[in-house]
């Protein structure tokens, strides 16, 4: 949907008028930037990088590990705010349960070694999803985990684990319920702001850029409510390869592209000339 603005004698003005009242937030920031405050990235192709050295798929999620590694090093030396890594989706419950609980004890194993360097380097781990189905043990160093680095002020790690997008707006649709049938709020007052204040993630920005590896062109379920103005980038490298040129390539072509927001282009570079 296309909005348009008439500008009168003072287009400086009216373009400060239409940011606020046509664009979600502190847009005139949003439309200015050039590095992106909250990257997203599915990390795919483990299994086939692998497979194409002749070996099982879980050496490709041990190499991608060091993938993880190489990205919030990266993100943490650019200034990004958030990083958010969909590490292990909803979904991925019905691979063969041997690669399932492979996974489940690298997690557990990533966590408790990672987590010193996480700490030294002010990096704040927060899991996000529904981490009710996993063992006792592994919920536990979740919890330790994020305890740990609860109070560092630098780059925020999210690893979405048991993730989907579909159950976070969900979870959140159904706390608003809650608070209704409690008499707590009135329906009138399940609006988008307050939906947003119970979704994972609520306290940070949303999602500027997303990244997909591995060749395949969806969004595959992930932060649905917080990529809805993403900038979406597709790269054929697959995860393990994926290094710090590949991830400053993706957000290269995040500045070279017009964020528009439903407004036209003219409109924005009134906006960039603020």
């Amino acid at each position: 949907m296309s909005s348009t603005v008439e500008f009168g004698s003072d287009p400086k003005a009216d373009s400060e008028q239409m940011t606020s009242q046509l664009l979600p937030g502190q847009l005139s920031d949003v439309v200015k930037q050039s590095l992106p405050k909250h990257v997203a990235i599915i990390m795919d192709g483990n299994g086939r990088w692998a497979q194409l050295q002749g070996k099982a798929r879980v050496f490709g999620h041990k190499a991608g590990v060091k993938a993880v590694r190489r990205a919030v090093s990266t993100a943490s030396q650019l200034g990004i705010e958030s990083l958010t890594l969909f590490a292990f989706s909803s979904e991925n419950w019905r691979r063969p349960d041997k690669e399932v609980s492979l996974l489940m004890e690298l997690f557990f194993t990533v966590l408790h070694r990672e987590l010193k360097l996480l700490d030294k380097n002010q990096v704040r781990l927060n899991i996000i999803g529904d981490t009710s189905r996993f063992s006792t043990r592994l919920q536990k160093q979740i919890a330790a985990a994020q305890e740990k680095t609860t109070n560092n002020t630098g780059l925020i790690l999210n690893v979405a684990a048991n993730y989907g997008g579909r159950w976070d707006i969900l979870q959140a649709a159904q706390k608003l319920a809650e608070k209704v049938e409690s008499g707590e709020i009135s329906s009138s007052q399940m609006t988008e702001e307050a939906l947003n204040e119970h979704l994972c993630m609520q306290n940070q920005s949303e999602v500027d850029l997303m990244i997909r590896t591995g060749g395949d062109y969806r969004i595959s379920n992930f932060v649905l409510w917080q990529a809805a103005y993403a900038e979406l980038v597709f790269t054929d490298t697959l995860w393990p390869d994926f290094d710090e040129r590949a991830f400053r390539d993706a957000i290269a072509i995040f500045a070279s592209r017009q964020r528009r927001f439903g407004l036209t282009g003219s409109q924005i570079e009134e906006i960039r000339a603020i």
